[in-house]
């Protein structure tokens, strides 16, 4: 039996359009470049390296301009990600020698291991595209810097704040930024702010957690140093009518300390921040969060549960991150896989997968955690919770097996429950979802030299009294048998504040029976679960922020400010 094609001549007639026979070639494309990719995977199982496909992957300009384009076009590797202790490169050969000495070299200009990824020839040109989107102020040195040396020589003789606004009083434009980032390092400013006002720019410092006012800088040697700055930081100089945020890095011999500018038009000129972030600075010990007691004992059973949410809340600069990091560092071991999608990512995690939100690329919270559900993490750590999808996506991964550890931006533990209710969460799934809500504060230590006992007034004395009254009996154990009190009045070992570090007050919500029947109750405020969490045994943050006041740790005074009692 034959089949005719109704051709004479014995050739195969037109059967598809121009467009089709495209869209054919296209597929058959695809699937050659998927079976390179397995190949290539493949090949790194066996030689031992990770492996990954950068088609998609949110590589941004700072990280790829380590490498200048000619050399990353001549060894065939790439940059794909930075951040604080963490240079990961992609290689499409990188056993040859040449490779592995220039990814040794980039390290230790760096200050750390880079990871080594083996990627495929399509990979390296997808990613190489980046180079295109470096604006052409990186690609060109600015000629301007601050150095190891110049920090040295400005920074010399200045060990109190009084230091550092004497120093600031001859001033040379040259001068001006380096003093500035000289008094912030040793003086431990996490923050450091220039605000235009009607008769200078104001420069101040925020030293464990609270502003100083320093001095007022003349408009001239501002204007300059402001330039200055934003030169280093990659900002467009002539630009002063819109925000703009870029960043630098310091190289320092032990150290680097990365930069990150902030520039903000208002009616008197620009302000300025620097937030300083030292590479060195690493994880936080989770035993020196300042976790005692119950509220101790209640998180490490709540967070060594194999699913659920560990929800950390408080305003701004209340140590929130810092605690998920504490946490991560306590759960982190080969058995289990952690992935976290962070706005930005703080410093870096040995052996936890870290990303980084990138709008522009449309890699949201939300549709990071989505892809990230898809690794098969045991533990997720989401950096915030600030819109319903993320919420509903949270809710769901912990009720399906994995531990997800976030932050919300609420006053208190009590007042997370209202916020996600209003996020849309369902009421009959948020209890079964939520392990453990954290309501924390950064109280500043007392200085250990100067500190000195003190006695309170007795207006004080009645609020701590009234505060403990309510404590838990296993919490009222800790109770010294005496009260006494401590202030430190400054020295130089403290730069003359009193204080030297934070620690964190903490309050450790529970799902409770009571507090679960009281969720379903349709409009429950934050008030209201409060007054449950504690009757059901809650040590509320006041509570232990008098505590360590009375064992000398801080100050009632700090208690008091952070707590707005």
């Amino acid at each position: 039996m034959s089949l005719a094609l109704g051709s004479s001549n014995g050739r195969i007639p037109h059967i598809a359009s121009d467009e089709a026979q495209e869209k054919l070639k296209d597929k058959i494309k695809a699937i050659g470049l998927k079976d390179k990719e397995r190949e290539v995977e493949a090949q790194a199982s066996l030689s031992g390296l990770p492996y990954i496909n950068l088609q998609g992957f949110p590589i941004n300009t700072d990280s790829i301009s380590l490498i200048p384009e000619a050399v990353a076009e001549r060894l065939k590797i790439i940059c794909f990600w930075l951040a604080i202790s963490d240079l990961r490169v992609g290689a499409v050969e990188p056993s040859i020698n040449e490779v592995k000495s220039y990814i040794k070299t980039l390290g230790a200009e760096h200050f750390t291991e880079p990871a080594v990824y083996l990627i495929s020839e399509e990979s390296f040109r997808i990613a190489k595209e980046v180079y295109k989107r470096v604006p052409k102020l990186k690609k060109s040195p600015t000629g301007v810097s601050v150095t190891e040396e110049d920090l040295n020589r400005y920074g010399e003789g200045i060990n109190t704040l009084k230091d550092l606004e004497d120093s600031l009083k001859n001033l040379t434009t040259t001068s001006a930024v380096t003093t500035m980032i000289a008094g912030g390092l040793k003086t431990r400013a996490s923050d450091i702010h220039l605000e235009a006002e009607e008769g200078g720019v104001k420069l101040r410092y925020r030293i464990d957690g609270v502003l100083y006012a320093i001095a007022t800088l003349p408009v001239n040697i501002a204007v300059k140093a402001i330039s200055r700055l934003k030169l280093l930081a990659g900002l467009k100089i002539n630009v002063s009518d819109r925000p703009q945020d870029g960043r630098f890095t310091i190289n320092l011999t032990k150290d680097k300390v990365d930069v990150r500018v902030s520039a903000l038009p208002t009616a008197h000129g620009e302000s300025i921040v620097m937030r300083l972030l030292r590479w060195s600075a690493g994880g936080v010990d989770f035993e020196k969060l300042g976790l005692v007691g119950t509220a101790r004992e209640h998180l490490v059973k709540e967070m060594t549960k194999p699913n659920g949410m560990i929800i950390s809340t408080g305003p701004t600069g209340s140590g929130k991150t810092t605690t998920l990091y504490a946490v991560i560092n306590k759960l982190n071991n080969a058995e289990r896989k952690i992935i976290t999608i962070e706005d930005p990512i703080e410093y870096k995690l040995a052996g936890v997968n870290q990303s980084q939100v990138d709008v522009g690329h449309d890699y949201t919270f939300a549709n990071g955690l989505r892809s990230i559900l898809r690794q098969d993490p045991n533990i997720v750590m989401v950096g915030e919770i600030r819109d319903p999808e993320t919420a509903e996506i949270s809710v769901q991964a912990a009720l399906t097996g994995h531990l997800v550890l976030s932050t919300l931006h609420t006053n208190d533990a009590a007042g997370a429950i209202p916020r996600f209710l209003s996020l849309g969460a369902k009421a009959e799934l948020l209890p079964s979802a939520l392990n453990a809500i954290i309501g924390q504060r950064l109280v500043r230590r007392l200085c250990d030299v100067c500190k000195k006992s003190v006695t309170p007034s007795g207006a004080t004395i009645k609020i701590v009294d009234k505060a403990l009254a309510s404590l838990p009996p296993e919490e009222a154990k800790r109770l010294p048998a005496a009260k006494q009190f401590f202030t430190s009045p400054g020295c130089d070992k403290c730069q003359g504040l009193g204080y030297k570090g934070q620690i964190g007050i903490f309050e450790i919500l529970l799902m409770t029976k009571a507090l679960k029947l009281a969720i379903a109750e349709e409009g429950i405020s934050d008030t209201r679960i409060a007054e449950i969490a504690e009757k059901d045994g809650m040590v509320t943050m006041m509570q232990d922020g008098i505590l360590k006041a009375l064992t000398g740790i801080t100050s009632l005074e700090e208690v008091f400010r952070v707590t707005k009692e």
